[in-house]
């Protein structure tokens, strides 16, 4: 693996440009693991904690965007009650979705903090300003990421990047969190 992370400064600087949060679902909100059942539903687990950053991300006003290949009801609910708007399920073109997206948002790929975990996620993250990924994604990913969370995916790697964003630009502080927040 050729994994060259930012020096502790040029990092510090990124995570104050960041004003959008791309995330990956399957391998980055989860583990990874999915089940079916008979009826051929699919079925994931998302963690709470991840939750609880994500919902506050979108409270203090960050773009927060899911693109993903896996689809599904629960998944856009999910995503739904946490506040996040800008869901891609099913997408075969990360890259496309991904240059749409921030022509829409009016906003620079420097500004972005993309996490994914696997080879579908590459193209869009060689684009990125803050290409990052879990502690458990492919070494292509790791080799090409300047962050990796030493959090597996679904095991709070996202809360590990937005925590960090967030404090770094100090909007990581809650005064009257609600308990009901991440559990949507």
């Amino acid at each position: 693996m050729n994994y060259k992370p930012y020096p502790h400064h040029m990092f510090l600087k990124k995570l104050r440009d960041i004003t959008t949060f791309i995330f990956d679902v399957d391998g980055v909100l989860t583990d990874g693991s999915v089940q079916v059942t008979d009826n051929g539903q699919s079925l994931r687990t998302f963690n709470i904690k991840d939750g609880y950053a994500l919902q506050l991300a979108v409270k203090r006003g960050y773009n927060v965007c899911i693109i993903s290949g896996g689809d599904g009801i629960a998944m856009k609910k999910r995503f739904f009650n946490l506040g996040i708007t800008d869901v891609f399920l099913g997408s075969g073109d990360k890259v496309k979705i991904f240059e749409n997206y921030i022509e829409a948002k009016n906003i620079t790929a420097n500004e972005v903090l993309y996490m994914g975990d696997d080879i579908p996620d590459i193209n869009v993250m060689k684009l990125v300003g803050l290409p990052t990924c879990p502690f458990d994604a492919v070494e292509e990913i790791k080799a090409i990421s300047k962050f990796i969370s030493p959090y597996p995916g679904g095991k709070t790697a996202v809360r590990d990047i937005i925590e960090k964003v967030m404090k770094v630009q100090g909007n990581w502080n809650d005064d009257h969190p609600n308990a009901a927040d991440s559990g949507k």
